[in-house]
C-alpha cells in the first residue's frame, strides 16, 4: 500500500514533516522496485534522515 503524507507507517510519527516526506517518497518507490515493507522503510527512513542532516535540517521533532 503506498503511503502519504497523513498516511504513513508508526515509525516515521516522530520525524519532522519534511523528512517524514522524503521518507514516505522513498519508501514508496522501493516499494514499486519490488522491496519488502519493513526494508523499504527502513532504508527510506536512513536516506531521509542523511538527505536532511546533508542539508541541515532538524531530523526528528523536539531536536535542537
Amino acid at each position: 500500500m503506498p503511503w502519504t503524507k497523513s498516511e504513513y507507517p508508526p515509525s516515521m510519527k516522530n520525524l519532522t514533516a519534511p523528512v517524514r516526506n522524503k521518507a514516505v517518497e522513498i519508501a514508496n518507490a522501493l516499494l514499486e522496485e519490488g522491496k519488502e515493507e519493513g526494508s523499504a522503510i527502513a532504508i527510506a527512513t536512513a536516506k531521509a534522515e542523511e538527505w536532511a542532516q546533508n542539508r541541515g535540517k532538524k531530523v526528528k521533532k523536539g531536536d535542537s
